[in-house]
């Protein structure tokens, strides 16, 4: 379990992280968002074979798990093979969970190499006009 603020994804910089997953395990990655309106974008791929992957919502840490609210449901991804982007929109804030799910394999552990990324969005105002 990785608890991570907005500010820390920020300050990724370009470099891939990397998660080891045993068989017949899940990591998950919570990320702590304040402010709403941001964008949460992921990108990563999995050795030696595919992992399942899922994105869940929960409003604070003393929600139950059975009141998360499922953005993105557990899909099994081919990412061994190409590599995995997605993006969540914040409309809540809360946690933002991103679920790599190795529980289906019995005897094959997983590397995965993810990267992410925190998009504010661009608010015109028109300063700039003549």
């Amino acid at each position: 379990k990785l608890p991570l603020t907005v500010e820390e994804i920020m300050n990724f910089g370009e470099s891939n992280r990397e998660l080891f997953i045993k068989s017949s395990t899940y990591s998950i990655i919570p990320i702590t968002v304040a402010e709403m309106g941001l964008t949460i974008s992921w990108i990563f791929s999995s050795e030696p074979k595919s992992i399942s992957f899922s994105v869940v919502y929960q409003e604070s840490e003393d929600t139950p798990l059975d009141q998360c609210k499922v953005l993105i449901p557990m899909t099994r991804c081919n990412s061994h093979k190409e590599t995995i982007r997605g993006q969540v929109k914040v409309r809540n804030a809360g946690i933002y969970t991103l679920i790599f799910d190795n529980t289906f394999s019995r005897f094959i552990s997983k590397s995965v190499f993810y990267h992410l990324a925190i998009e504010r969005p661009v608010i015109y105002d028109g300063s700039d006009f003549p």
